[in-house]
């Protein structure tokens, strides 16, 4: 039998089924976006073709509905885009596609195209799909025979109809009509019509008698042997769909459902609604992501991963313990899950209750002999009175990013009336010069280990700001503030002088550690930087011998010939010198020629990227060579699994720091660590 191929085409539906058909695929067509995701599952298809030429938007919308479906049933999801539209490729690979094509192309071409995707879908299944393909029996369909005054009903059709098993399955044409509504009895005869008069895969739809606000559709096509069959489909529109359509992977409610319970809430009517009442008040979100799940998928394969999304999805439902009503819990995509409470819930209740999760999915987990341990994210916001659902996923996945970006703590609270970016940057660069004045801003060290033996050998200091509203900020935030300001020569100042004396000051444990301090770009133009600098080590008392200083390739681009003689006057006053995260900027050769190197320090992208494809471990083993080529050591930051430490290793690396070891700590951590 042929394989289904489920098409989803605003403007060119026909023509679609058509080709599909005369490629050899069962075309499942539809042109409106009404419960794609569950059409596209019944399909038992494994390619979903989504038509977004001249109606992008619908497009994009329909690939983020059918993504989540995609993924677990491993199937593939191919788009069309007209010429004009390459803009939004980024946009449809976040959403979930997984192929693409962009017109004008030709019939072959999309042929091709449609094969390539259904070869991914038998790859990434491993040859064995979670959705079971109805046959002809199964389905809900009918066959007839031109000329015929009957119709032959499959047994899921006939008990639709009414039909009992010791009725039969045949029924007479016009019996069948009159079972439609007069809308579609004209449907049905254009879609016989058109099917007997040009031979091409159609369809029709027509109300559902037995189910208000309903739909059912059938996708006619003609058989080699002059037939014609019909495949029905029910469909429930968006309008009727309730709150309970689920992620077909984890059982949770989708994100079709949150924005339906969200806009249910926001609009006044409350989730309870009759008879139990109204609840007004404000609606609180939270948006969780796992992190280091594509490392999972990668090291244990996808049947691991799904398992443990599972076990993430059971875990956060006995927290929260969900009624559909007051309290939800869904899946939206991916790794990431929505918690949504209804009033009288509070912004302090999201809070506590992220806080209660990131705990939770800390836990390890088990997945047959494999012991896995995840780490997750939140961010939270809370409704405003003017809000609609889009706005109020739209500031929980803000919160949620910065959660992400954040160097310690895992939830991002966004209050109600929260400023802006623009706001904040200019509160946090007003904030600054205080910061410095109160001596708020600490410093961090984070362990630097040796591959060979697992020994602590040294620190980076970093640094953190402990701000009275934002809580803790890292480096990248504190620097990209004073780089706006007037004070980042100051704040490189402060950071190098209390990180040297801190270390000067370190107990007798520590003292055999080496130090890592950053200079900046800016240090490197400033006149007499490298006097100022070594003075400020020796009038702490730190052996030269034991400090490395790191300087990122941002800041050496401007002037390389100035860099090499500044690091040559620090390097001659005992210190040695590491180029810092190597393999995000310009990665010049040049450096590596110019410069006076002891060390060069991959970026954490590179190192995260040796667990990925064959080619991404080639680039990171090519850097890893050069630079023990020169005589340098190599240092790579991020590390953060255990396979992305063997491999390093295997590669030559020699040191490595991240949260495997320990994040940034204390002195007094680190050395409770070392102990």
């Amino acid at each position: 039998m042929a394989a289904p191929l489920f098409i989803l085409s605003f403007r060119h539906r026909d023509e679609l089924s058509r080709l599909a058909e005369g490629a050899g695929w069962q075309p499942i067509a539809a042109r409106r976006a009404d419960n794609a995701e569950a059409r596209f599952v019944a399909s038992g298809a494994a390619v979903a073709l989504v038509d977004a030429r001249g109606a992008l938007d619908e497009g994009q919308e329909a690939v983020r509905a059918i993504a989540d479906a995609a993924e677990a049933n491993a199937a593939a999801l191919l788009v069309l885009l007209s010429r004009n539209d390459g803009d939004a490729l980024d946009t449809l690979h976040r959403f979930g596609a997984t192929h693409f094509l962009v017109s004008p192309f030709t019939e072959s071409q999309l042929v091709h195209a449609i094969q390539f995707a259904q070869r991914h879908s038998e790859r990434v299944g491993g040859g064995v799909r979670s959705t079971r393909r109805p046959d002809e029996g199964e389905a809900a369909s009918w066959h007839w025979q031109p000329g015929s005054r009957t119709v032959e009903l499959s047994p899921a059709l006939a008990r639709k109809a009414g039909l009992g098993e010791d009725e039969g399955r045949r029924i007479s044409l016009m019996e069948l009509f009159r079972k439609l509504d007069p809308e579609g009895r004209r449907a049905a005869r254009g879609a016989i019509g058109r099917v007997m008069a040009t031979g091409e895969a159609t369809a029709f739809a027509h109300r559902d008698a037995d189910s208000v606000g309903t739909r059912i559709a059938h996708h006619v096509r003609v058989q080699p042997e002059g037939g014609i069959v019909g495949r029905a489909e029910t469909i429930v529109t968006d309008e009727t769909r309730p709150f309970g359509s689920r992620d077909p992977l984890t059982g949770l409610a989708d994100g079709h459902a949150v924005r339906a319970w969200l806009g249910h809430q926001l609009a006044g009517e409350g989730a309870a609604g009759p008879p139990t009442g109204l609840r007004t008040g404000p609606v609180v979100m939270l948006l969780l992501s796992a992190s280091r799940y594509d490392a999972i998928n990668a090291a244990f394969g996808r049947a691991t991963g799904d398992l443990v999304l599972q076990a993430v999805a059971r875990r956060i439902e006995r927290w929260v313990d969900p009624d559909g009503r007051s309290r939800v819990v869904a899946r939206m995509a991916g790794a990431e899950f929505a918690v949504l409470l209804a009033a009288p819930a509070t912004l302090g209740d999201g809070r506590f209750l992220a806080g209660e999760l990131v705990e939770a999915v800390g836990r390890p987990f088990m997945s047959g002999d494999h012991v896995i341990t995840l780490a997750s994210r939140v961010g939270v916001a809370v409704s405003q009175p003017d809000d609609d659902a889009a706005g109020l996923l739209r500031r929980a996945s803000a919160a949620l990013a910065e959660a992400k970006t954040a160097d310690s703590a895992p939830v991002r609270v966004l209050e109600n009336g929260a400023e802006s970016a623009t706001a904040r940057e200019d509160r946090l660069e007003v904030d600054l010069r205080r910061a410095l004045d109160q001596d708020e801003i600490d410093i961090r060290f984070q362990p630097q280990v040796a591959m060979t033996n697992g020994e602590i050998v040294g620190a980076e200091a970093l640094a953190r700001w402990n701000h009275p509203l934002y809580g803790e900020l890292g480096a990248a935030t504190l620097f990209s503030v004073a780089a706006r300001s007037d004070y980042l020569a100051q704040l490189s100042d402060h950071v190098q002088r209390k990180a040297i004396v801190l270390a000067a000051g370190w107990p007798e444990r520590l003292r055999r550690l080496r130090l890592s301090v950053n200079i900046t770009a800016a240090d490197i133009i400033r006149p007499g930087f490298a006097d100022q600098f070594l003075a400020l080590v020796k009038e702490s008392g730190f052996e030269p011998g034991r400090l490395t200083v790191e300087v990122t390739e941002s800041g050496l681009i401007e002037d390389l010939a100035g860099a090499a003689d500044l690091l040559a006057q620090l390097r001659a006053g005992g210190l040695r010198v590491a180029i810092d995260d190597f393999g995000t900027g310009y990665s010049s050769l040049a450096y590596l020629k110019a410069l006076p190197l002891d060390y060069l320090k991959i970026d954490k992208r590179l190192s995260q990227d040796i667990a990925g494809s064959m080619r991404d471990r080639i680039v990171v083993r090519s850097v890893i060579d050069m630079a023990r080529s020169l005589g340098l050591d190599v240092i790579a930051e991020g590390v953060e699994t255990e396979e992305q430490l063997s491999l390093l290793a295997q590669e030559g690396c020699n040191l490595y720091q991240g949260f495997l070891c320990a994040p940034p700590l204390a002195s007094a951590d680190l050395e409770a660590l070392i102990s």
